[in-house]
């Protein structure tokens, strides 16, 4: 399959923004997506940059898509997150997930990063293993933690 990795325009944002859908489709948490086309539009391409994206184009369409941020570790010092990867279920096993996951690890190389950062549904077992088969540790002894805006609030109102 021949396809293309560039980086991210903002109006490729209503593309972007379907692979979001059928991500959180994927993940079973169809109904939870809250940003929408104008948030992606003002945050990766307004005044105030707050992320990066890779898309993946086949045949004139957004077919897969890379959002990451940069951060900062107090064990390592600048690092970046892999906020998501999408490609989309028909071109799943094209090898277009490896081409993306490249393109951030030549991202984070080429910043200096000292660690790139993602999470993985513990189900997700084909993704696990193609992570683990190009050199990432998936630490199954952490857990990850939220604070969604009802959560925030909770926590206000307890200290």
């Amino acid at each position: 399959m021949k396809y293309s990795i560039r980086d991210a325009q903002a109006n490729d944002m209503e593309q972007v923004h379907q692979l979001i859908m059928e991500l959180a489709v994927f993940e079973k948490e169809h109904d939870v997506v809250e940003v929408t086309v104008e948030d992606l539009i003002r945050d990766g391409f307004g005044s105030k940059k707050l992320f990066h994206c890779y898309v993946a184009e086949y045949e004139g369409s957004i077919v897969g898509m890379a959002l990451l941020f940069q951060r900062y570790s107090t064990w390592k010092g600048p690092i970046i997150h892999l906020e998501d990867l999408i490609v989309t279920e028909k071109m799943r096993g094209s090898g277009l997930g490896t081409a993306l996951l490249a393109k951030v690890v030549e991202y984070g190389h080429k910043l200096g990063v000292k660690r790139i950062n993602w999470e993985v549904l513990d189900w997700n077992e084909s993704a696990i293993a193609l992570y683990e088969s190009k050199g990432a540790q998936v630490k199954r002894d952490w857990n990850v933690v939220h604070l969604d805006e009802k959560g925030i609030q909770t926590f206000l109102d307890r200290i």
